[in-house]
């Protein structure tokens, strides 16, 4: 059976149905963040390869936008850092030779310092960067990066990106509560978005359980005080409020896994993304857990499920 590199559509709470697109094995990563929702990485590198083969991605994607699905965005993001694929460019190409969906890339960013990098992902429509910090003390404390990488080049790779690129930038400012949420901290930050320029900011904070048990998300009423202190073109990020019209799945089994293979979710979500009715999810993750190929995990008084 062919591995699916392809999934969802899964609730993103910035693009709505996002049909998501994996491009490296799991957990291969320059970041190792605390806050990561896959887990911690495996393989920590810089190197750049054709980690997936590029033909069985696109058929994947095909398929996918020939089904049932509402989809709002193709999504380059999945179980590891996207940029680390030196295909990304040409797939990004061929899609938009078959489909008019929008294409996102959701990065850590932290590879822009590198001409080949910025040109490959020219095309996107959006790219959704995320910047944790604007100190090297505090990269390594969030994202525990690759041992080459600095700050002050991760800022300036953005900064060049914005230069070049003619569509959205939205940057994430993942907050962690006690890490990077200090004053001083959100000063510095705003000296960094200030020479990014991205088209807006996104706040955003722990929601799904994460690779670390110390990474706590912050208040609603801290963010609100960072969002004013950030600017106009600031948001904190809102809850998915999407629905998928109902679809049939012939492998809903098979559906589910891969979402949660990429991500722990809620039932609740689940079905909202997939189109599915409710009951039949809750039977199929009955059914999943039974055959311990998935668990649950409770996070802040929600149920996730994840693989066992």
């Amino acid at each position: 059976m062919t591995k699916k590199y392809v999934y969802g559509p899964v609730p993103s709470r910035r693009l709505g149905l996002s049909l998501g697109i994996d491009l490296t094995p799991h957990k291969v990563c320059d970041f190792d963040c605390v806050y990561c929702q896959c887990g911690k990485t495996t393989i920590k590198t810089l190197r750049r390869q054709p980690y997936i083969p590029g033909r069985t991605i696109l058929r994947q994607i095909r398929a996918a936008v020939r089904g049932p699905c509402r989809i709002d965005f193709l999504t380059f993001s999945g179980s590891g850092e996207p940029t680390l694929n030196s295909e990304i460019g040409d797939l990004i190409t061929e899609i938009k030779k078959f489909t008019n969906l929008p294409v996102c890339v959701i990065t850590n960013g932290s590879l822009f310092y590198k001409p080949e990098v910025r040109r490959a992902i020219q095309k996107a429509d959006v790219v959704l960067p995320t910047l944790c910090a604007a100190s090297q003390k505090t990269l390594d404390r969030v994202n525990r990066p690759h041992r080459t990488l600095k700050i002050g080049k991760i800022i300036r790779g953005l900064a060049a990106f914005r230069k070049e690129f003619t569509g959205q930038i939205w940057l994430e400012v993942m907050l962690v509560r006690g890490l990077n949420d200090s004053v001083c901290e959100i000063r510095k930050l705003k000296q960094a978005i200030r020479r990014i320029k991205p088209d807006k900011v996104q706040l955003n904070t722990v929601v799904r359980p994460p690779s670390a048990k110390f990474a706590l998300p912050v208040p609603r009423a801290a963010l609100l005080k960072i969002k004013k202190m950030l600017g106009r073109n600031c948001e904190i990020v809102a809850a998915f409020d999407k629905k998928q019209p109902p679809a049939h799945f012939p492998d809903l089994k098979k559906d589910i896994i891969e979402i949660v293979r990429r991500r722990p979710e809620t039932a609740a979500a689940i079905a909202h993304s997939l189109g599915a009715v409710r009951a039949r999810v809750n039977k199929v993750l009955s059914t999943l857990r039974k055959s311990r190929r998935i668990r649950i995990v409770r996070h802040r008084n929600r149920v996730y499920f994840k693989p066992v």
